[in-house]
């Protein structure tokens, strides 16, 4: 799988969830280095007024990776509700991929964006 692939994909996922009425607004932008390398940036608003800025540093030479990411989702206040991410802390955190929630940071598998836009329209829906 290639880069632009893979946006395709990714943007499919965004547009299927806009049908719900539950995003309001969503812009996706990619930054290709090469066809197997790129950044893909996006920032998605929903109903309530909270957002979800998301970003991913993707590279398909050999696999899919995330090189980084984060996915950071907030309420329209801007205060923090969750975000994924596998950035650097200090002090070190004792595994690399987790979650920030209001107050603690946990353990976590890298999640695919389906898992995190369900996980934010799950509540919304009801």
């Amino acid at each position: 799988m290639f880069l632009a692939e893979y946006l395709s994909v990714f943007t499919a996922q965004v547009d299927q969830y806009s049908r719900t009425a539950l995003i309001t607004s969503s812009e996706i932008k990619a930054d290709f280095r090469t066809e197997k390398i790129g950044v893909i940036r996006g920032i998605i608003e929903f109903i309530d007024e909270s957002k979800l800025f998301l970003t991913e540093y993707i590279d398909f030479r050999y696999k899919l990776e995330k090189l980084t990411y984060a996915y950071h989702y907030q309420d329209k206040n801007g205060q923090l509700i969750f975000r994924y991410d596998n950035a650097v802390h200090k002090p070190r955190l004792d595994f690399k991929d987790h979650k920030h929630l209001k107050d603690k940071v946990i353990s976590c598998h890298i999640p695919e964006l389906r898992q995190v836009l369900e996980e934010i329209l799950s509540p919304l829906a009801k």
